[in-house]
């Protein structure tokens, strides 16, 4: 809440000030009382005008506190989810993935939100918690300290009561908040799987997870709520205002009839002591809310405690040419995880086409996906341009690689929009150019707006093919001299395959290539074919002698020549199933 303390204090302060001139309308009607009682033939214009500017002072400042509150909260809101994001665009990929996106979305979306209604609703709270009762408490000191610890009392026993409730309150909190997510965790499931869920269980399987998360949440509820039980109940009854005003009725109506008090002091105390009263409420709210919010806060500092790619200090270099080097480059996920890359060295010289090729979990995309520094490597260092990625900036480094990645991503955005993504500044030529040579520009002048089409939620309006024709023409734009390409075609259609191939030996030309292969075919005539198994680069070198080398690539080459030759119900070829024929 650093961002806006200053503002949130002001309005504290405001709310303090309305529950004061609260108090003191109360003090002025007693004083109106009074007058009326020694002289009813005149109107005490003087106090019943004390009375009407305390009221209107009471709601423009409690007004004043609650904008000041609001305001606040949204100016943290913006604050809170840009650090976040910023700091997300500082880690490394790999803690990306490991938290998941929901849980990240979750942070970012529900976790701000839940700061935002306790910085809006916490403020005039805290004064009516705190300043109210306190300051009420004085005044019926000072009036009668006999009715002042008699309204005391009735606290204190409503207190004494809701302690046995409030001793597993953190823990069945805790337990609330894990059930609330773990459902909205299912429902978010339940929905996104929806088109697998009806082909395969018809919502069975699925639809039991959620109603067992459910089930657990109802559970939960109804354990906290048997828990809390009586004494909970009684003493929500008992911090209302009228038991409070019952016993300083009571008492004072002895006290009166007793000659013992003056009716306006016991009117006084009866005012006051409703107020004492009514502001007990809002302090077991705010702890309501404090026990809350504390767990998004937990959760928003522990991404903002993620560690960094960080680039030492002074240190920062920029590549000088588009050749690729790994030295010695050992690489796990996670400290507990085997090695994904295990002592790999290799040269990628510039202008040259160098292909990655192996079995699925070989190690192929990890290499592709270090080379950008989407995660720092375990052991060795990796150099692009002759410069250590460590030791290079985010913004130089990339500015230095375009990536097409095998999955493709685009934004809820125009076609235009989502190829300029890096290049803002292009012009509509550069764009047209780039959409032509990615062979993405006829598709496009047949949609009904052309480049002005919304692709939807991550493009969902357009296929597979023309999705991974975009994100072509976005690295075409980009003209970046080191490209590397994730099986980009590896989910086209042989139509689109086609029109793939074309556009990305437009986007190949005169650049450092670097590609996982999917379809041997396509990388024969690559300038250096490397071969990875299990984590290790076991061969290296040119198509044909690979082929005449009879290792790992020869085996994988044989296995995608039969699996091109298979027809549907061909005698003789079943057994391909249980063969590695994806490389």
């Amino acid at each position: 809440m650093r961002p806006v303390r200053g503002q949130i204090r002001y309005g504290m302060a405001l709310a303090a000030v309305s529950s004061l001139l609260g108090l003191m309308t109360m003090a002025l009607l007693a004083l109106t009382v009074e007058a009326l009682i020694e002289a009813p033939d005149q109107w005490p214009w003087a106090q019943m005008a004390g009375v009407l500017a305390c009221a209107v002072g009471t709601y423009m400042a409690r007004l004043g506190a609650f904008n000041q509150s609001h305001y606040a909260a949204f100016r943290l809101e913006r604050i809170l989810r840009m650090q976040l994001s910023e700091r997300l665009a500082q880690v490394s990929l790999g803690y990306v993935q490991s938290q998941g996106a929901g849980a990240l979305t979750k942070v970012i979306h529900d976790d701000v939100k839940a700061l935002h209604v306790f910085v809006a609703d916490s403020t005039p709270l805290y004064a009516r918690a705190y300043v109210t009762p306190v300051v009420a408490f004085g005044l019926l000191l000072w009036l009668d300290w006999r009715l002042a610890l008699a309204a005391l009392a009735v606290v204190v026993l409503a207190f004494g009561i809701l302690r046995p409730a409030l001793r597993r309150r953190g823990e069945m909190a805790r337990l609330y908040n894990d059930a609330r997510e773990r459902v909205s965790a299912a429902v978010v499931e339940f929905v996104q799987a929806m088109p697998v869920v009806r082909t395969f269980d018809t919502g069975h399987a699925t639809f039991g997870r959620y109603e067992k998360a459910l089930n657990a949440y109802l559970s939960v509820l109804t354990r906290w709520y048997r828990e809390s039980g009586f004494p909970a109940r009684f003493s929500w009854v008992m911090l209302s205002p009228m038991p409070t005003l019952a016993v300083v009725l009571w008492l004072g109506a002895v006290l009166v009839w007793q000659e013992d008090l003056e009716p306006v002091r016991w009117l006084a105390a009866l005012l006051l002591c409703t107020g004492m009263a009514e502001a007990i409420m809002p302090a077991m709210m705010l702890r309501h809310m404090v026990e809350k919010v504390k767990l998004s806060i937990a959760r928003i500092q522990e991404v903002m405690a993620a560690p960094v790619l960080s680039v030492p200090e002074g240190a920062r270099e920029r590549p000088h040419d588009a050749s690729v080097r790994f030295d010695r480059v050992s690489f796990r996920y996670a400290a507990t995880d085997a090695e994904a890359l295990s002592d790999v060295s290799f040269d990628v010289r510039p202008g040259t086409v160098t292909a990655l090729v192996g079995p699925s979990g070989a190690g192929k995309s990890t290499v592709a996906r270090l080379i950008p520094r989407f995660w720092d490597v375990t052991d060795g260092r990796i150099l692009v341009g002759g410069v250590d990625v460590r030791r290079a900036h985010s913004d130089d480094l990339l500015r230095h690689v375009a990536f097409v990645f095998q999955d493709t991503f685009l934004f809820a955005d125009t076609i235009a929009a989502n190829i300029r993504l890096g290049t803002p500044d292009a012009g509509m030529d550069d764009v047209i150019s780039a959409a032509k040579a990615a062979q993405a520009h006829d598709f496009i002048m047949a949609l009904p707006e052309g480049y002005d089409t919304k692709v939807g939620e991550r493009g969902i309006f357009l296929s597979g093919g023309q999705r991974q024709r975009i994100t072509i023409a976005r690295a075409l734009l980009q003209n970046r001299p080191i490209l590397v390409l994730d099986e980009a075609t590896a989910f086209a259609d042989p139509e689109n395959e086609a029109a793939l191939i074309e556009a990305l030996s437009r986007l190949m030309q005169g650049k450092t290539v670097i590609m996982v292969a999917h379809r041997l075919a396509t990388i024969r005539d690559a300038d250096q074919i490397l071969v990875f198994d299990r984590g290790r680069l076991v061969e290296g070198g040119r198509h044909d002698n690979l082929v005449v080398q009879g290792g790992t690539y020869a085996r994988l080459w044989r296995n995608y020549e039969m699996a091109q030759s298979w027809s549907l119900g061909k005698a003789g070829q079943a057994p391909l199933a249980t063969q590695d024929s994806t490389p």
